[in-house]
């Protein structure tokens, strides 16, 4: 049966680790395994745009030994006069694997329940799972077993990258807190999905809408931009709702003395974040945008030798 990654917890506690300690090989050695010799080629469409995403993924299939074959819904099909899944069915024939940047979670449904090469969600409006397994190898960078780590995300619990911490982290066994305000915690559904699997993993999820109290004493302290891609429209409103979650050296104060900051970029300084905190000694932004790559690959691998 082919396997998909569409939301982080598409993956077990086990598979997941897996995932990681593939990712943390193939860093130390970029082509040890090059799955998509031949060349053969992975279709890589964007419905938003991108730098990170689009540049991890089009390298790390180069580095497998394929070939991206990058596609904008913009100047395809894919959208307009096609459902997902004729498209899927079409791609299916000529590519190894499908990777979609896109807004509706749906459609990502729909592309996976309608072929048999491996579907990847590289961004929805609901979840950024790629960006997760990034982000947790960086943590196991710095920090080494990631249960039992106690990890807070600040902002808009509702976005697609809080909902994936939710998600992820309770898989990995990490007690995760999310610091939002009320109107903008995750989704009920996320949250207990999220809780049934903690009780497995011996993670927990927490709520919080005071950063004060989600930020004391954690290892790793994690925000996003208060505007997502779609959002603009409630710019004015967000900054105004968001203001007291800004991530700033007194609030990373009142985590631990070495606790790591995260961000999955681009940053507006100033806003979500203080420049004196993202750039500053705790920051690891950079190690974690350079391991989409090693995450993302290794996930490939993953997914290529269960198809």
């Amino acid at each position: 049966m082919t396997r998909h990654f569409l939301r982080d917890d598409d993956l077990t506690q086990l598979e997941q680790l897996e995932i990681l300690e593939l990712a943390e090989r193939l860093k130390t050695d970029r082509f040890q395994t090059r799955p998509l010799a031949g060349p053969q080629t992975v279709a890589v469409i964007f419905d938003k745009s991108s730098t990170r995403t689009r540049v991890s993924f089009a390298v790390g299939i180069a580095d497998l030994g394929g070939i991206p074959l990058i596609i904008s819904t913009a100047n395809s099909q894919l959208g307009g006069k096609e459902t997902a899944s004729d498209t899927a069915r079409v791609l299916e024939r000529q590519v190894a694997a499908i990777v979609w940047r896109t807004y509706a979670q749906a459609g990502l449904e729909e592309m996976a329940a309608g072929t048999t090469v491996p579907v990847v969600n590289a961004l929805s409006d609901d979840f950024h799972p790629c960006q997760l397994l990034a982000d947790l190898m960086t943590i196991r960078e710095h920090r080494g077993e990631l249960a039992g780590l106690t990890i807070t995300f600040l902002g808009d619990g509702r976005s697609n990258m809080a909902q994936s911490y939710v998600l992820a982290c309770a898989t990995a066994g990490i007690n995760v807190r999310v610091a939002s305000p009320a109107e903008y915690a995750p989704d009920d559904a996320v949250v207990a999905d999220a809780d049934a699997i903690a009780a497995k993993t011996g993670g927990s999820v927490s709520l919080f809408t005071d950063p004060i109290e989600a930020v004391a004493g954690v290892d790793v302290v994690v925000t996003d931009t208060w505007v997502s891609m779609g959002k603009e429209d409630e710019k004015a409103a967000r900054l105004q709702s968001f203001g007291q979650y800004q991530v700033n050296a007194e609030l990373m104060a009142l985590a631990k003395p070495d606790a790591l900051f995260l961000h999955c970029l681009p940053a507006d300084r100033g806003f979500e974040v203080t420049a004196e905190v993202i750039d500053g000694i705790q920051s690891v932004v950079w190690d974690e945008a350079e391991n989409r790559l090693h995450a993302q690959k290794a996930l490939l691998v993953w997914l290529l030798e269960r198809a």
